[in-house]
C-alpha cells in the first residue's frame, strides 16, 4: 500500500515498523464541523493493541490486526493478517469500504448518536 493508494481523505498519520494509524478526514474532525474525538482512525498492529503495558516488542510470529475505530470507544471491522502486505491490503480494502459508505457502522454503537451519524452519512455518500 502507497499513500497514492488511499482513498481522497484518508491519510497516514504515523507509521513505525510495528505500527501504522491511518485517519479520515483529519481537516474537518477538528471539533468545529466533527468532533476531534470521532476522528475515523485505522490501527495497523503487529500484535494486538491490547497486550499488556511494558510487553516487549511483539514476536515474529504474531499476527497483523487492523482495527477501524471511530471514537476511542467504538471498535467497527478488525481483521487479522498473517504479514504486514495483508494488513496494508486490508487497510486499504477498508478504508476504500468507509469512503464509499458500504460499512454499517451505526451497528457499532451501542447508544446511537442520530445527528452525528447523519452528518457521516452525508460525507461518505450514504445520505444521498
Amino acid at each position: 500500500m502507497t499513500i497514492a493508494e488511499l482513498p481522497t481523505g484518508w491519510e497516514v498519520w504515523s507509521e513505525e515498523p510495528t505500527r501504522l494509524v491511518v485517519v479520515y478526514r483529519p481537516d474537518i474532525f477538528d471539533t468545529e464541523a466533527f468532533p476531534a474525538p470521532c476522528l475515523p482512525t485505522l490501527y495497523v498492529t503487529k500484535g494486538s493493541r491490547d497486550r499488556r503495558p511494558g510487553r516487549p516488542d511483539p514476536d515474529a510470529d504474531d499476527p497483523w490486526y487492523v482495527t477501524l475505530y471511530l471514537e476511542p470507544e467504538v471498535e467497527g471491522a478488525r481483521e487479522v493478517y498473517d504479514d504486514r502486505e495483508g494488513a496494508l491490503s486490508g487497510t486499504l480494502e477498508l478504508a476504500k469500504a468507509f469512503d464509499a459508505g458500504d460499512l454499517d457502522y451505526r451497528s457499532w454503537y451501542q447508544v446511537p448518536r442520530s445527528a452525528y451519524l447523519d452528518r457521516l452519512d452525508e460525507l461518505t455518500g450514504r445520505g444521498t
